[in-house]
């Protein structure tokens, strides 16, 4: 086994249960009150069947599970992990994660897996991973789409890289990439087909979404989209709520001045016929829901740009 400080690299201690090679990241006070920072990141290969068991621990773990199986045991549930199942806990609930102990006919260990992994946390974690799990996400979840095992276990590869570096900048570079993982966590929790997970209901609020955008000029309302998704209308406010943070709505509103903001700004119509264009049939209502969301009106936006 070895482990990594900076950009040394020596032998740790020898263990017959698990190869393995990692860094270890004392990030600077600045990271880690500014900061997603770094404590852990590595790859390991069983050798034989082992139990790694953590409570009380200041940290969110992500692994993945590049080939073999094992189980892991999280708030009260355990979850059969497989070659491609991917893990994002808080680890301040215990846990433990225990490799496959299958032989073969030969009497072998044939399943013992392979992992790679991060250790992190940061001021705003604790936000960070409700709202991951208020958009759907687990504990467990499996990569299936095309070329997500590989982004995930690229980004691992480079926070380990970066860490391992002797960088003026280190810890602002692992920083970006922490949150390109975590950009990586909230799509596959948003978008269920990304990992295989049942989500028939999510995808209709996703295609809800997109239709808003589409056809933002017409006579929307929560009544019409439900009708026309055949999703009853209380639960796709819930559901559209959950997975976005705001209501259908507010989503309405959003893309329609969204739109009118472009129109001002590139474009000489007048603003009242900019409002019809974008859903709003009386321009003082226009004119209010504008003012609303960008503080001014609709004439005094076009003049500041």
């Amino acid at each position: 086994m070895t482990e990594k400080n900076g950009a040394a690299e020596k032998p740790l201690f020898a263990n017959t249960q698990v190869s393995t090679s990692r860094v270890i990241h004392t990030p600077s006070a600045f990271a880690r009150e500014n900061l997603l920072h770094l404590q852990e990141a590595g790859s390991l290969r069983a050798l034989a069947p082992h139990v790694s068991r953590r409570e009380n621990l200041p940290s969110y773990l992500f692994f993945l599970v590049k080939d073999g199986a094992g189980t892991l045991s999280y708030g009260g549930r355990e979850f059969s992990l497989r070659a491609g199942d991917c893990v994002f806990i808080d680890c301040r609930t215990g846990y433990a994660q225990a490799t496959s102990a299958h032989r073969d006919e030969s009497g072998r260990f044939d399943e013992l897996w392979a992992l790679s992994w991060v250790h992190f946390d940061g001021p705003t974690m604790a936000g960070i991973y409700e709202k991951y799990l208020e958009r759907g996400g687990q504990p467990v979840f499996s990569c299936t789409a095309p070329g997500r095992r590989e982004r995930y276990l690229s980004l691992v590869g480079a926070i380990f890289q970066l860490a391992s570096a002797d960088s003026y900048v280190r810890d602002m570079q692992i920083a970006a990439r922490l949150t390109e993982l975590l950009t990586c966590l909230m799509e596959d929790a948003w978008n269920p087909e990304l990992t295989g997970s049942p989500g028939t209901k999510r995808l209709s609020v996703r295609e809800v979404r997109a239709y808003i955008s589409d056809h933002y000029g017409e006579k929307l309302s929560l009544d019409s989209l439900s009708k026309r998704f055949f999703i009853n209308k209380y639960y796709l406010a819930k559901i559209f709520k959950e997975q976005y943070g705001y209501t259908v709505n507010t989503c309405i509103a959003q893309v329609r001045i969204g739109k009118a903001k472009e129109l001002l700004r590139f474009s000489d119509r007048s603003v009242e016929a900019i409002g019809f264009d974008c859903g709003f049939t009386d321009p003082n209502y226009f004119a209010r829901c504008f003012k609303k969301v960008e503080g001014v009106s609709p004439s005094e936006y076009r003049q500041s740009w």
